[in-house]
């Protein structure tokens, strides 16, 4: 398996390569500010203690708090974990927020525990890193397997251990609880915007654009549904468990979709009626093959490098909208440009649900709320300017927008560093 954190590391310095800044400061960016990793023993249900193994990275705060989410999966490692900070710092820096980069993580299946097991799990995390967050020092959110339960829980232990109420300390949370409209779909609708600035840039039609999307959990279906509404023409879903193309390129209703997979446990029985399937139309497809369609648009929306050197030179996508984080190695892209492939990049692409975590943060602060139009358009203003500022750099420097989007950031993150007097 490709180390995503190599991969980064190898993006940044080839983004960086003529970049006049100090080269002692590009240096302290390729190592975290701080690395923490703990054990969580967690009484089970049945009797007995497991133990868990958590990760925060606190990558870089030059230019605000860390800020970044917490992931719930088998697979999280501390390469990983390590990777998605410094993306987190990059991203922020992208779309100009006043905040740096952390991530955090448990390595563990939550589908084999238990409710209560899960909270126990949840509340032992934020106990373990209690004094090393805050509403002006680190503040996590959701991200893979977490959801605003997990981060109720989380802010409840929090304010608990420090008797307070202490609401900016975390976003992605329940609305009762002080999280902001549009959060659960910012990460789609976001992608959705800065996909919406490429296509007028490429004077795309929608009705003539076909998308597939591999990865159909809460950012898969929302950028299946804004594309969906706004035209584009959805042919192939798929998820862990399966998928379906549309042989005839006829665009699905990702509702019908997302209402199949939650009643049988998987998106492929979606061309099933009773007990008929319509394979005339529609044939099952897993989430490798997807990849390899003759689409105008692809969009990995899972998990990091499923487009590798191995399968890159299979891809047939014209643009690939990388809304899963670092779900391109540094050698599948290199494939991918060669054959003139439009990479929207993930610290770009998926900004969005740190834009709105960032709202939700500032209305916690004030103690003021907004609408869901507010915030939307709030997203949409962040959102094209950063594409925006990232076209102008890749147009001036004749890049590719990846490079341009790195170029971008790290120029403000040195900056500040600069203005810091960060030895």
């Amino acid at each position: 398996m490709a180390n995503i954190f190599k991969d980064t590391l190898g993006q940044l310095q080839k983004a960086t390569a003529d970049l006049e800044l100090d080269p002692g400061l590009l240096e302290r960016l390729q190592i975290p500010q701080r690395v923490l990793e703990f054990s969580l023993p967690i009484k089970m249900d049945k009797g007995g203690i497991k133990t868990f193994v958590g990760y925060r990275v606190q990558y870089n705060n030059a230019r605000g708090p860390y800020k970044g989410g917490i992931r719930f999966h088998p697979q999280v490692n501390l390469n990983e974990i390590k990777a998605l900070s410094l993306l987190m710092a990059l991203k922020t820096a992208v779309v100009d927020l006043p905040l740096g980069g952390g991530k955090g993580g448990v390595k563990v299946d939550p589908k084999k525990l238990s409710q209560d097991e899960l909270e126990r799990l949840s509340r032992a995390y934020i106990s373990a890193l209690a004094g090393q967050i805050g509403p002006n020092k680190d503040i996590p959110a959701p991200d893979v397997n977490t959801n605003p339960q997990i981060m109720a829980w989380m802010l409840d232990e929090y304010e608990k251990i420090n008797n307070g109420k202490f609401p900016a300390v975390i976003t992605g949370k329940p609305l009762e609880l002080g999280g902001s409209p549009g959060r659960i779909e910012a990460t789609g609708q976001g992608g959705f915007y800065v996909f919406q600035e490429l296509a007028r840039k490429l004077r795309l039609k929608p009705q003539q654009t076909t998308v597939a999307i591999q990865g159909f959990g809460n950012v898969g279906f929302y950028i299946a549904k804004f594309l969906y509404q706004a035209g584009y023409r959805l042919v192939a879903v798929a998820d862990s468990q399966g998928g379906i193309y549309a042989k005839h390129n006829n665009s699905m209703d990702p509702e019908n979709i997302l209402n199949t997979k939650q009643a049988k446990g998987l998106a492929a029985g979606c061309y099933c009626v009773g007990s008929v399937c319509d394979c005339a139309n529609f044939q099952a497809i897993d989430n490798q093959k997807i990849l390899e369609l003759p689409v105008d648009v692809l969009i990995p929306a899972a998990l990091e490098n499923v487009i590798t050197a191995v399968n890159a030179k299979k891809v047939r996508a014209k643009i690939i909208l990388e809304l899963a984080n670092g779900a391109i190695s540094l050698t599948g892209e290199k494939s991918l440009l060669k054959k003139g492939k439009i990479i929207l990049p993930d610290i770009l692409a998926n900004s969005g649900g740190v834009v709105v975590s960032y709202f939700e943060w500032v209305q916690n602060l004030q103690n003021y709320y907004w609408s869901e139009d507010e915030v939307n358009n709030r997203l949409l203003t962040k959102t094209s300017k950063a594409f925006n500022d990232v076209w102008r750099l890749a147009q001036a420097k004749k890049t590719d927008l990846r490079t341009a989007s790195l170029k971008l950031a790290v120029d403000r993150i040195v900056k500040s560093m600069e203005k810091r007097n960060c030895p």
